[in-house]
């Protein structure tokens, strides 16, 4: 018999699995529950996205892309960013087409860290910078954010954490879990800090369209930060186009060029029909978007009211389509309160520390789902937090 814990990887083993999974699963075991856990718009993609893809299908493009992906998609990207967001990347060796925004992560991280490096990591944030940081054998450092900070991270905090070992910082805005954005003050000071360094950043900005009554600004557009900036955005979240695998990176021809043989040996290419439907989806889909992005701001004022109301203090977030309210009213720690709500309410939210330590406290509730269903279950949580704080008494 073969001892398989002697075979299997030890970075592996040591790797936790992700909380934000563990609370999906029990809620997709329990029946009748409504789920607020996963971050995944209730919207359709777009028809026009969709009869695209059918079109593909029907002229059988179905065959294995370019590594980098189809020019003409690399092209629209670089248009669409210089137009929205006023960056700059030249299609043909500054933009590679990748399976999601996770694979491009991925990708940034394995081209760029060497063991012993540090990567500087802020929390609360996405799962799973750490994990693959770590298989790289670099040494993830957290920087944790605070409420009273709208989740920002500091000029103070990033120069705390900086020493002559740090590789990279990664930056999550707008911010899953907590909704936080960084303006282009925040973003100034940053850079300031970073200026006279090596420090690379990797930004992840896949939330970038979903902002509320601010433009988003990226980092790579302030000045001296293009030239260190691996840029990270894609399909799923502003396109409802989570389960096409569409992501994309972008970064100077050096970096990307690393990049790119990673992806071309582990990869090959990200999937062709979903590539030629993207080209639509960042050409001609804005109105869409917008439309998506007005009912996820009605859905978000009506949630931070919610739970200010029950009693669950919840700052305002800026994107993304999370809310991030604090449970330590309660006396609960984040897991407890996520498991005794789902047991006892059938309500489905992740805890805070699923996303770094400086999440507990916390939880994360997605409003990627219908104003009926989040009325549902703001009635639930108001009852639950009044039976565990005596307030129905």
């Amino acid at each position: 018999m073969i001892n398989y814990d002697s075979v299997l990887s030890d970075k592996v083993k040591e790797m936790k699995p992700s909380g934000i999974r563990k609370f999906f699963d029990l809620a997709a075991n329990t029946e009748g529950v409504i789920s607020l856990g996963v971050g995944e718009p209730d919207f359709q993609t777009p028809w026009l996205v969709r009869k695209t893809a059918l079109d593909a299908l029907e002229r059988k493009r179905m065959i294995y892309s370019a590594n980098q992906g189809l020019g003409e998609l690399r092209s629209e990207i670089s248009k669409y960013l210089l137009r929205k967001y006023n960056l700059r990347y030249d299609p043909k060796s500054e933009v590679v087409v990748t399976v999601g925004g996770s694979e491009a992560i991925d990708l940034a991280i394995r081209a760029l860290v060497n063991p012993g490096d540090e990567v500087l990591i802020v929390e609360p944030c996405f799962v799973c910078y750490k994990p693959i940081v770590e298989l790289m054998h670099g040494v993830a450092v957290t920087i944790p954010t605070k409420q009273e900070n709208r989740f920002k991270l500091t000029a103070d905090e990033l120069r705390a954490h900086l020493t002559d070992k740090t590789k990279m910082l990664i930056l999550p805005y707008p911010n899953n879990p907590t909704g936080g954005i960084m303006t282009r003050e925040d973003l100034e000071a940053i850079a300031e800090v970073l200026r006279d360094t090596d420090v690379l950043v990797l930004s992840d900005e896949i939330y970038s369209e979903l902002t509320y009554g601010r433009k988003h600004c990226s980092i790579a557009e302030i000045e001296g930060m293009h030239e260190r900036t691996i840029y990270v955005s894609g399909f799923s979240k502003a396109f409802a186009m989570t389960g096409w695998r569409l992501g994309y990176l972008c970064a100077p021809e050096p970096i990307a060029a690393q990049m790119l043989k990673i992806h071309q040996y582990a990869i090959m290419c990200a999937p062709t029909m979903s590539q030629y439907a993207a080209i639509v989806a960042i050409r001609d889909c804005d109105k869409e978007v917008q439309k998506m992005v007005d009912e996820y701001n009605t859905r978000r004022r009506i949630l931070v009211d919610g739970f200010n109301r029950i009693g669950l203090t919840c700052f305002e977030p800026e994107g993304a389509f999370y809310v991030f309210p604090c449970i330590k009213s309660t006396g609960m720690t984040s897991e407890e309160f996520c498991a005794k709500l789902l047991e006892e309410e059938k309500v489905a939210v992740v805890p805070g520390n699923a996303f770094g330590a400086s999440g507990e406290g916390f939880v994360r509730v997605s409003y990627a789902y219908s104003l009926k269903h989040l009325m549902q279950a703001l009635e639930c949580i108001e009852r639950f937090v009044k039976r565990h704080t005596g307030g129905d008494k």
